[in-house]
């Protein structure tokens, strides 16, 4: 299991978003809904330390599928 504070890198691919907005309600420093489709929008793709475990979740959340997570640790 990876620790929440190693280094991640994130993706998104808003044609798979379905707008559910988990990932801003979970990581709002890291995610926002854009105010024309309500799609995702990634703010910080490589999030700060105490953000990394709430992106983390917010992936798990996600019911689409829509966030990648590339851990750049070794």
């Amino acid at each position: 299991m990876s620790d929440p504070q190693d280094p991640l890198r994130l993706g998104i691919d808003r044609d798979l978003c379905a707008g559910a907005g988990m990932c801003a309600l979970t990581a709002p420093e890291v995610f926002d809904q854009d105010d024309e489709e309500g799609l995702v929008v990634l703010l910080h793709p490589a999030p700060a330390p105490e953000h990394r475990a709430a992106a983390r979740l917010a992936v798990g959340l996600c019911p689409a599928g829509a966030i990648a997570v590339d851990s750049t640790d070794s």
